[in-house]
């Protein structure tokens, strides 16, 4: 995997994660100078001069890590070192502690709103993203839950089920089992940590084409331009009847299409430029994120981050994964072999995913992406 080169003044660099590709070059002295600097001002501003040796203990103790290599042990795809990466991110749906106020847990506990495989090709200048669709029916493999406890497996069950009965190392499994690809890394974030990130960049500019009204996530945006905050933009992103057919295929087309307008905000953000802003940020995203072993410390992160630093929303594609809606219940989607394969297959081999893989996938039709862009 390719890395950023700095790192936490005074610390010694973690082990770098695997997938490894060539590195980037070095950044100038007054890169890293400007780097050192906003650091070093952040622990003044924020915490009263006590020092950047605080900042860099008080961030590193915030992040969560799972680790999901001992939790999987060996029965895994072939580690693939051709300098790509894999990362698979999950939205947690939770109703513990601060998300009780979107109700209560259905059946038990939390269970993936929101899966996204992210490829991020050789250079890691360009990215590839498959949405997986939490009512896509599979075969769901034997899992170990958080607690050591045996959890069978089973046909014809929704991806979604895979967290809630077995944790993020089952979630793991089963989409590795699903594309035969070995994921690299585990990002995970809940609703509340999904407004704080929000809140705390300053919220996201959006552009609607229409109206969108859904009382049952809060939204209410007429056409046009809007600064969304936490709860705006997590109501967005969960919305189905605010806007297209009211199914999760629209919700993922929504969701992709608000990620790109996302991530151009935080390429505009001047954290050079804003100390405060730059602790802020660090704070909030090392406290709301859950991670893999691999990314559970602050260098680790820097580092990860700065292999991703040149990807812009342009240069990614992204991707619901094939699926047409199952003949037995309409409310639940089954994957499209042949389809399935040719999108797997081109990640696996680094290359970008044939146009092909999504004729006649009901994922990618529908118009609802197209109402939001950024501002």
């Amino acid at each position: 995997m390719s890395e950023s080169d700095e790192t936490t003044p005074g610390v010694t660099p973690d082990p770098a994660p695997r997938g490894r590709g060539r590195r980037r070059k070095p950044r100038s002295k007054r890169r890293k100078a400007l780097l050192i600097t906003a650091w070093t001002a952040a622990a003044v501003v924020v915490l009263g001069g006590s020092g950047l040796g605080y900042v860099y203990v008080k961030l590193n103790g915030n992040i969560k890590g799972i680790d999901i290599n001992a939790a999987l042990g060996t029965h895994r795809p072939k580690n693939v070192n051709n300098g790509s990466m894999d990362i698979l991110v999950l939205g947690s749906d939770s109703r513990s502690g601060a998300n009780a106020e979107y109700g209560s847990d259905q059946g038990g506990g939390a269970r993936s709103d929101t899966a996204m495989v992210i490829h991020v090709y050789k250079g890691h200048k360009k990215a590839s993203v498959v949405s997986i669709p939490r009512d896509t029916l599979v075969t769901r493999p034997d899992c170990t839950d958080d607690k050591g406890n045996d959890v069978p497996g089973g046909t014809r069950e929704m991806f979604n089920t895979a967290y809630e009965v077995g944790g993020p190392a089952c979630a793991v499994k089963t989409v590795e089992e699903m594309s035969g690809i070995r994921m690299d890394h585990y990002i995970e974030v809940d609703f509340t940590g999904f407004k704080k990130l929000i809140d705390t960049l300053g919220g996201v500019d959006i552009t609607t084409s229409q109206a969108i009204n859904d009382p049952k996530s809060h939204l209410d945006l007429k056409p046009g331009t809007h600064t969304l905050n936490g709860e705006e933009a997590l109501g967005l992103v969960r919305t189905r009847h605010g806007v297209g057919d009211g199914s999760d295929l629209g919700r993922i087309q929504l969701q992709q299409a608000f990620i790109k307008a996302l991530i151009k905000q935080i390429k505009d953000v001047g954290v050079f430029t804003s100390p405060k802003k730059l602790y802020d940020l660090a704070d909030t995203a090392t406290s709301t994120v859950t991670t893999d072993s691999d990314l559970d410390s602050v260098n680790q992160l820097v580092g990860f981050a700065g292999g991703l630093s040149k990807i812009d929303s342009q240069d990614m594609t992204m991707i619901t994964m094939p699926v047409q809606y199952d003949t037995v219940d309409p409310n639940r989607v089954v994957p499209l072999e042949k389809q399935d394969a040719q999108v797997w297959d081109a990640l696996r081999a680094d290359q970008p995913i044939p146009a092909s893989a999504t004729q006649g996938s009901a994922g990618d039709k529908g118009t609802a992406g197209q109402v939001v862009t950024g501002a």
